[in-house]
């Protein structure tokens, strides 16, 4: 059963897909079953992948890592999810971009979670 706002991958294709209502059965692409990311903070280069979340007056700002991550067409970050409660904000980020967000969000930072999606490295949380 796949559950609200997980994240899978064809390993085949390499199509990624968000969960936005939940169901019965397995995700399948390119005729193999739909791969379920699990939302991480330990793995390769934690410092270039962690969000980092940070509040300017009634914007919440999502930088991704504390080192820089590569924005190329090769290894980059693709989107970027701030949730808030029960609502989710997703900015997409384009190779050549800073890999960072600015959510429009007036929200307590204490309850506030991101994760990011890098094509290499796969699905990170803060």
């Amino acid at each position: 059963m796949s559950k609200l706002n997980e994240i899978y991958k064809c390993n085949v294709c390499e199509k990624v897909v968000e969960i936005v209502v939940e169901g019965k059965g397995q995700l399948v692409c390119c005729d193999e079953n739909m791969e379920l990311l699990d939302e991480t903070r330990e793995g390769v280069a934690p410092e270039r992948h962690i969000p980092v979340i940070e509040k300017d007056g009634d914007n919440i700002i999502v930088k991704i890592g504390e080192l820089p991550h590569p924005m190329v067409e090769e290894h980059h970050i693709c989107f970027i999810e701030l949730f808030v409660g029960e609502k989710v904000y997703r900015k997409y980020v384009d190779t050549g971009d800073e890999p960072k967000a600015v959510f429009e969000v007036c929200a307590d930072i204490d309850n506030l979670r991101a994760r990011e999606y890098c094509n290499v490295h796969g699905l990170w949380k803060s």
